[in-house]
């Protein structure tokens, strides 16, 4: 059976290694999002860079400016549908992002919380006679730090939610714009 102080400090101790573990769990997941986002736009720069060559040898190689202006016309479509890609690509990484991180970040609050809650229920079972009106204080306080959590990841859960709806509806008003301008390829 362990003392108080002793408890509280290896609560202390185990709440460090928990903090610890969810900033690393979080950066984790911070980096893989932006390794997938690097890994993106190192793509599609690679592929800009050799589509631009072929384009410009085909325009450089028409006889008569109706045929470079008809080529240029024809790349619209491709240019446009590939930059709608990108931008689902794009919002899609974020997504995934944002999804693993709240799972990372809930995993690593929901043990934090067990072991909180264990320490106040084994502190309480030993506290000295007179202090059930500090116990329970102690217990409110967590009760609502807890409550505040649970509101904080609502509300982020929302406003990812708002930013994911966003963006997908800017990618269909883009798909869409490109369609009435670009030229039907056939």
């Amino acid at each position: 059976m362990f003392s108080i102080p002793e408890q509280f400090s290896n609560a202390t101790k185990a709440n460090f290694e928990a903090q610890f573990a969810i900033f690393s769990a979080l950066t984790n997941k911070a980096f893989e999002g932006v390794e997938k986002f690097v890994d993106l736009n190192l793509t599609a720069a690679k592929a800009s860079l050799e589509e631009s060559s072929i384009t410009t040898k085909q325009l450089l190689s028409a006889k008569d400016p109706q045929e470079f202006f008809s080529l240029a016309s024809a790349q619209a479509q491709p240019a446009a549908e590939k930059t709608l890609a990108y931008g689902r690509h794009l919002a899609n990484i974020a997504q995934s992002t944002s999804a693993e991180f709240s799972k990372a970040a809930e995993t690593q609050i929901a043990e934090t919380n067990r072991k909180v809650i264990s320490l106040v229920e084994e502190v309480s079972k030993n506290a000295p006679a007179g202090s059930e009106n500090a116990v329970a204080l102690f217990k409110s306080a967590i009760g609502n730090a807890n409550a505040g959590y649970e509101q904080f990841s609502k509300t982020a859960k929302q406003a990812a939610e708002s930013i994911e709806s966003n963006v997908a509806q800017a990618v269909n008003q883009f798909s869409a714009a490109a369609a009435k301008v670009a030229p039907v390829r056939k």
